[in-house]
């Protein structure tokens, strides 16, 4: 089987099994959130050898992946084909709509995530280009440099309460090292970090790689949870009724299996009283 596109012209591809290739529906994926690389940074693959094993994993389970593109705006469903011979590139089906395909070949920054046997799998790749596989068109990659690979537990991102938040205390430092005492509103919480509501005048005195030593919160029927956390990402949010503050998300710095045991309890018994009260048994 041969590969033509202009990086890798008559390029060999492995030997596969072909798997079956869903039917790609022209309707909204499913609703996964797109997580931020430096929240997760301890579940990031940079070996290369990793990163091919999981790509073809992709293969051989016939994966439904949805590529986002345009700062996430717009997106198309695909699967995984091939690898080329040597490892350097990949093969995307296409979408299922004609324009959507166009504005992919055009996309600068391309997200590419699913999930497989409940284990979420997350890439980003600078572009895709046109090629043939098979006698049909296709997209061409190039394999990423790392892979965020998340088991449900770890990516499971819980919202916390709006009406009654819990509150974490923590010490932000001035610009003259002098200490101001904080309590912050948890946006919401998972196996790596949380987010935090932060005022813009107080996430002036943050930045990206900060430590927050010693943040205190109480996780309701678990106790006391105190870890440190590292500020990995920020972004402003404004509410419809115009509130402005600034996500700040930070990862655990130096949990102990214990304390992240109670954080998995919460959030499991959390979603589990969700799940009653929608099925009406709450």
């Amino acid at each position: 089987v041969k590969l033509n596109s202009p990086s890798t012209s008559g390029t060999a591809m492995q030997e596969r099994e072909e798997p079956t290739i869903p039917t790609v529906p022209d309707q909204p994926p499913p609703q996964f959130e797109l997580e931020q690389p430096d929240d997760y940074s301890q579940y990031l693959l940079h070996s290369r050898s990793d990163i091919l094993a999981v790509l073809r994993s992709l293969i051989q389970k016939g994966a439904l992946i949805t590529v986002y593109f345009d700062q996430g705006k717009s997106f198309l469903l695909t699967s995984m084909l091939a690898l080329n011979a040597d490892n350097q590139g990949l093969v995307l089906d296409l979408g299922s709509n004609a324009e959507m395909n166009e504005r992919a070949l055009k996309a600068g920054k391309l997200i590419l995530t699913t999930v497989v046997d409940k284990v979420k799998i997350q890439f980003s790749l600078s572009t895709l280009e046109a090629t043939q596989y098979d006698g049909r068109s296709a997209f061409f990659g190039r394999i990423p440099d790392t892979l965020l690979r998340l088991q449900r537990r770890e990516y499971f991102r819980l919202a916390t309460p709006i009406a009654n938040p819990i509150k974490l205390a923590t010490t932000i430092r001035r610009a003259d090292n002098s200490a101001l005492q904080v309590s912050l509103s948890l946006l919401d919480i998972s196996g790596g970090g949380v987010g935090l509501m932060v005022a813009t005048d107080q996430a002036q005195l943050l930045e990206r790689g900060n430590t927050l030593n010693e943040c205190r919160l109480t996780l309701p029927d678990e106790g006391l949870l105190v870890t440190s956390l590292c500020v990995r990402n920020m972004f402003d949010v404004t509410t419809r009724s115009g509130t402005r503050y600034v996500r700040v998300g930070c990862e655990y710095v130096g949990m102990t299996s214990a304390r992240l045991a109670m954080v998995q309890r919460y959030i499991t018994r959390m979603e589990r009283e969700r799940k009653a009260r929608l099925s009406g048994l709450g």
